[in-house]
């Protein structure tokens, strides 16, 4: 099933040309293409364009020429000790650095055609301005503009080219941006702020406590204690320098999610959280531990939160969720109906119980089935449904639609099988 179900804001459609992250020439010359477009954060909230008569939203991608008050003095990758200086040595720890200035990202080119794009390896940019000129497709980038000036991100914003009468930009709350993107567009969104978050939030090293700077394009930080110049004269080395270690990259955070279904197939179990709107239910969910396989951290999971005891635990398909850098992983799984639920082991749901597969369709077709809760009149909350779900932009009310449509199926096997 995961191989043939993408869910909203997976695909991963750019080529992230990740063998190029490391080439300074590449990136200097990639970043200044006039086809080049730009994803704006302020503290992970998205820079929105919103159509003053259709109220429609979407990303608002900026070209260079609007953003580069914000990107301070080039070069822009490959910065030597000195703003505005250029290294031009081939220490590891010096690939593509930027050591001054906020920190940017490269996410990757959409290809005019994906199917006929070339490889473009290394050795095509000897001459990467004209290498560049020639790309057929759209680079990426991304930059969180929290520890700008104000004015200087404000000026940025309304002077853009994107701005006008009929386009209105202001950074918008992420979750309440992410529905009304387009499939593409959510893709990108998803590792844009993933990647923009991750570079932001770890300005430390983890090893010694010695501030990071950038390498490779955003992918890669290094303490700035192994920097050539550094002076480190009767401390210890950062333990960060040697051997493998797993300090330097953006981290995933795994969460296995599941549709529950009893021995007939009829019913599923759906858990409602303590912090859930009003009659909100919704599959159960939870982050993989160390030491656990994902089928571990299934059961596991429905044993903590639900009392409940599963088997024949079977994958269906994951979703990017950038809040800030998940991976939920959709499983589903068997169990008892009869036996007891129980939700006081580790207290975080206000309640667990199982529906029909009647119930669940009925919710699915009314029309506030999958909306958030309203502050709505008395006629209008007697019509409500018996309770509500997640929308299909999420992974769960994709389980759960899946299971109720019939799409989910087991050949049930033995209690104790995975």
């Amino acid at each position: 099933m995961g191989e043939r179900f993408v869910n909203f804001m997976g695909g991963s459609p750019l080529n992230r040309l990740s063998w190029l992250r490391p080439s300074q020439s590449f990136l200097n010359a990639v970043i200044t293409s006039p086809a080049t477009r730009w994803i704006l954060f302020n503290d992970g909230l998205p820079l929105i364009a919103t159509h003053a008569i259709t109220q429609k939203r979407t990303l608002a991608l900026l070209p260079t020429d609007d953003v580069r008050p914000l990107l301070g003095i080039g070069p822009y990758f490959g910065q030597g000790q000195f703003e505005g200086e250029a290294d031009h040595s081939d220490a590891p720890v010096l690939e593509a650095a930027r050591l001054h200035g906020t920190r940017i990202v490269f996410l990757g080119l959409k290809e005019a055609d994906p199917l006929t794009a070339g490889a473009l390896p290394s050795s095509d940019f000897k001459d990467p301005q004209a290498t560049v000129a020639s790309l057929e497709g759209t680079p990426f980038f991304t930059i969180d503009v929290a520890d700008l000036e104000d004015a200087l991100v404000k000026d940025a914003v309304q002077t853009s080219q994107r701005a006008d009468s009929s386009i209105t930009l202001n950074f918008m709350d992420s979750r309440t941006a992410m529905t009304s993107l387009d499939v593409f567009t959510a893709a990108v969104f998803a590792e844009a702020r993933s990647m923009a978050d991750w570079n932001r939030r770890n300005k430390f090293c983890p090893a010694c406590g010695s501030p990071t700077f950038s390498l490779w394009a955003g992918w890669k930080l290094s303490c700035t204690s192994l920097l050539p110049w550094a002076c480190n004269a009767g401390g210890r080395p950062c333990p960060s320098g040697r051997g493998t270690q797993n300090f330097c990259y953006p981290r995933t955070d795994p969460v296995v999610i599941m549709v529950v279904i009893d021995k007939s197939g009829d019913k599923v179990l759906l858990g409602r959280n303590k912090r859930f709107p009003s009659k909100f239910y919704s599959a159960l969910a939870g982050f993989v531990e160390p030491g656990e396989s994902y089928e571990d951290a299934v059961k596991r999971e429905m044993w903590e939160e639900a009392g409940v005891r599963v088997w024949d635990v079977r994958y269906h398909s994951g979703q990017p969720w950038p809040f800030p850098a998940n991976l939920m992983l959709g499983f589903s799984a068997t169990a008892d109906s009869s036996a007891p639920i129980r939700t006081d082991l580790d207290n975080e749901l206000e309640d667990a119980r199982w529906y029909t597969r009647e119930e669940v369709l009925a919710v699915l077709a009314h029309q506030a089935g999958t909306q958030p809760a309203t502050n709505s009149d008395e006629s209008v909350k007697e019509a409500e449904p018996l309770f509500k779900m997640p929308p299909p932009t999420a992974i769960a009310g994709v389980l759960i639609k899946q299971w109720a449509e019939g799409n989910i199926k087991f050949d049930h096997g033995t209690k104790g099988s995975l």
